[in-house]
């Protein structure tokens, strides 16, 4: 049986993580830049090279700009979260009927606003726990293991290329209840995260502060419940103190992104967390005043705050 195409839409740490190993495995991958100079530097590059427990592999992965005519029938969207729903729509049009669209973006709301600008399409969630970074352009470093939870909205069966993801070492599962796991990281992104940002830390040095991380993650239960959302609060201490440990000399991927003058994806984490609360009557006075202090620290570095 033929394999099929997978799309790639952005060259960032965990899309050029999930092209490589696609790639490196012998299925056909197409990787989606977003305009001619991108795509001229990266033929200028020669591809993609994946770091992996010290070993260095360049891939020449063939790559395209949005504005290519070929169809696509299955698509992985690795850009930030707030640059999903634009990049989406400006490859619409290249989407064959009932095609099929990972959404691998952190926290929640840009997923949604993907979907429901797809009807014609299925979406799939993506709820990533493997660690990457670039350490140069078009060059990425697999930095830690994890897990890949997918699955979507309406609770269909797992479609048959998850075989894809076997053979490529992409470690998955499928689930029905994918956005227990989406409310779940976004939990965790906003105990750790934004901490990491405002005290200038690594992960682990968040454990100096740990009363500040207990009040935040008893808050985040009492918010996660009254939004309907009780399994992603079971346990919700101890996880958060786990991921501290296990990740205690990484950098979080906000703190990353205000060092290289980033915009970063607030919006999608503190922001819809705290409108979440508030429309369902939920006091959350510790989650709006990090987002705030948050903001007013992401100006003071002139950079955005949305």
């Amino acid at each position: 049986m033929k394999a099929s195409l997978w799309h790639v839409l952005g060259a960032g740490s965990l899309g050029s993580l999930w092209a490589t190993r696609l790639a490196r495995a012998g299925l056909p991958v197409r990787l989606i830049l977003r305009n001619e100079a991108r795509l001229k530097a990266y033929n200028a590059k020669g591809g993609l090279t994946l770091s992996e427990q010290g070993q260095r592999q360049s891939l020449d992965i063939p790559a395209q700009t949005l504005d290519d005519p070929q169809p696509i029938a299955r698509l992985l969207v690795a850009c930030k979260a707030y640059d999903a729903e634009r990049a989406v729509t400006s490859i619409a049009s290249r989407l064959v009927p009932g095609a099929e669209v990972l959404l691998l973006q952190n926290g929640l709301g840009s997923q949604q606003a993907v979907a429901a600008l797809l009807p014609q399409a299925r979406c799939i969630f993506v709820s990533s726990t493997e660690g990457a970074f670039r350490d140069e352009d078009f060059s990425v470093v697999f930095a830690g293991q994890g897990t890949n939870w997918m699955g979507d909205a309406q609770q269909r069966p797992a479609p048959a290329w998850l075989y894809d993801l076997v053979l490529a070492g992409i470690p998955h599962q499928w689930t029905a209840d994918i956005l227990d796991r989406l409310w779940r990281k976004l939990a965790l992104n906003c105990a750790i995260n934004p901490l990491t940002v405002l005290h200038g830390c690594r992960n682990g040095e968040l454990q100096a502060h740990a009363d500040e991380v207990t009040a935040l993650c008893d808050e985040l239960v009492t918010v996660l419940e009254r939004c309907g959302q009780p399994q992603a609060a079971v346990g919700l201490h101890e996880e958060v103190n786990r991921v501290i440990e296990a990740t205690a000399a990484n950098y979080s991927s906000m703190y990353q992104d205000v060092v290289q003058r980033r915009r970063t994806e607030i919006s999608y984490l503190l922001g819809y967390l705290c409108i979440a609360a508030a429309r369902h009557g939920c006091q959350a006075p510790l989650l709006n005043r990090l987002r705030e202090q948050l903001i007013e620290h992401l100006k003071a570095k002139g950079l955005p705050s949305d």
